[in-house]
């Protein structure tokens, strides 16, 4: 099929054609968008996780915060609400900061999923409506044609084609729609398993590490004396 055979098909869908080929320019646009926005996201987050829990074995919680404050990953905001409150408020305090900044994070990975959804779900009843519309149009036409006699088939052949275009149309857009929602919801889904895998390693691993190193403060006086840095009694 050429070019011209094409925008001829177009033009004959009349206005539901038009609204269906906007839908697909905007699905078309919407998942270029997601595909950018998702590329690479689980994997940097799991590159900024390893990095995080090889500081965090050895202690070294300050180079872990500084790993993710250099780093670009989203998953960076996760583990950045979990240092800000650790060594000033309790863990449970702790965890649950955590959660609501990956609950967050899960909303921007979601953003815009729901115009992929509404397409698919609405396209095939906008090929619809065009479907009835041009049946109907069909039928007007041949009613005031009258009784004429004579071949009436080209009468009706404008209304059923453009009835026909739109149905397909309409299909076809709801169906690219649909397999783009679900390419994405899968992805989505690994991608947000990997965030709490990633979150919840992190929380145990700070939680072994105790709240005034992370914080950076000094050991108590007794506490140095435990572990043998003050070892001589104190003077009367």
């Amino acid at each position: 099929m050429s070019g011209t055979d094409l925008l001829h098909l177009i033009s004959t869908g009349g206005a539901a054609m038009v609204v269906i080929i906007a839908c697909s320019i905007i699905a078309v646009g919407v998942a270029l968008e997601r595909a950018i926005a998702l590329w690479s996201v689980g994997e940097h987050a799991r590159n900024l996780g390893e990095l995080v829990s090889r500081h965090l074995f050895r202690g070294d919680v300050e180079e872990a915060r500084k790993a993710c404050e250099r780093s670009t990953s989203i998953a960076a905001d996760i583990f950045l609400a979990g240092f800000s409150r650790h060594g000033r408020t309790s863990f449970d305090a702790v965890s649950s900061a955590v959660e609501r900044e990956r609950a967050q994070v899960a909303l921007k990975l979601r953003s815009h999923m729901w115009i992929l959804g509404t397409i698919g779900a609405t396209a095939p009843f906008v090929g619809l409506f065009g479907t009835v519309w041009g049946i109907l149009r069909s039928f007007h036409d041949l009613s005031q044609a009258g009784n004429q006699g004579g071949n009436n088939f080209p009468i009706v052949a404008g209304g059923i084609s453009e009835a026909l275009i739109t149905t397909a149309g309409g299909i076809f857009v709801a169906v690219i729609a649909v397999a783009l929602y679900n390419f994405f919801q899968t992805r989505l889904s690994r991608t947000q398993v990997e965030l709490k895998l990633a979150s919840d390693e992190f929380l145990e691993l700070l939680k072994e590490r105790p709240s005034l190193i992370a914080a950076g403060a000094p050991l108590p006086a007794e506490q140095k004396s435990s572990s043998g840095d003050a070892t001589r009694p104190a003077s009367a």
